[in-house]
């Protein structure tokens, strides 16, 4: 009886993996045929033909996919980077510091995560605006650089960590932080990559912020570009040209998940302390 519910378990789990994957399947397939020939394939078919990588060479002809493309991938970078070092070092210190108002500061930051990002665009654009920023890297940068949801899990996650390194790090004469980079830091790997991969795939897929602050070309981000590229079509859409740039917007959050999956998956104390 166990194997037999246990073989239907595995069939269920099967089929909503199948039933996840094959749109991107579809979409990747899609991309490599003719726009003249997306309609007439008919649905439902595992493999679609004729094969052309004419929807690639048209969309670098027709717009700078690559500046899109360098432009989202820089400022998401930096921006998780950023993310991940400040919201690593304040969760530790609410975590581990003791300080003046350190739990009516750590509120006020829990409040902010009830704010709608969408209240804060208008003052933020007079912000940079203020400061001349407008149409440049730091607009599309900065504001992200800080986040109450990555200091709130950070500092959970220091909580749940064990005190036994640390206090054994300041007794061979450790400061804090030479603790926090050689101990806390490596042990919460897993947090770091899920606040990795958070904040790349929302940085890399935002698209009111990088709308409103730029206004040329060449500070233009992928979605914003595609979004333009998609609003120049008059009579005809080309879908192969769209499905080709859809299929070049996932490889870097695929990516980024592929490499960061790892961590999140091993134990927390694995190589740490034994009971």
């Amino acid at each position: 009886m166990g194997k037999v519910r246990r073989f239907f378990c595995y069939l269920i789990l099967i089929l909503i993996a199948i039933s996840m994957l094959y749109p991107f399947f579809a979409m990747l397939n899609l991309s490599f045929v003719p726009n003249g020939e997306i309609f007439n394939q008919g649905g439902g078919k595992l493999l679609y033909s004729p094969l052309t990588t004419d929807n690639y060479l048209s969309v670098f002809e027709k717009i700078p996919l690559w500046k899109y493309f360098i432009n989202s991938l820089f400022v998401a970078v930096v921006t998780t980077a950023g993310q991940v070092l400040f919201a690593s070092l304040a969760g530790y210190a609410f975590a581990r510091l003791n300080f003046r108002f350190r739990n009516a500061l750590f509120l006020l930051i829990l409040i902010t995560m009830l704010v709608p990002p969408q209240v804060n665009i208008i003052p933020l654009f007079f912000l940079m605006r203020q400061f001349h920023w407008i149409n440049t890297y730091q607009a599309l940068i900065l504001p992200g650089l800080f986040g109450g949801f990555g200091i709130f899990m950070m500092r959970q996650y220091f909580l749940s960590l064990p005190k036994d390194l640390e206090e054994s790090a300041k007794i061979d004469g450790c400061n804090i932080f030479t603790t926090f980079f050689k101990i806390a830091l490596p042990l919460a790997l897993p947090a770091v990559a899920t606040l990795t991969i958070f904040t790349f795939v929302s940085t890399w897929n935002s698209f009111m912020w990088p709308l409103i602050v730029t206004n040329t070309e060449s500070m233009r981000t992928l979605p914003v570009g595609l979004a333009i590229f998609k609003g120049s079509f008059r009579e005809i859409t080309l879908w192969g040209d769209l499905l080709a740039c859809s299929v070049i917007c996932t490889i870097p959050v695929i990516a980024v998940f592929l490499a960061g999956k790892k961590y999140i998956i091993n134990d927390i104390l694995q190589g740490g302390v034994k009971e």
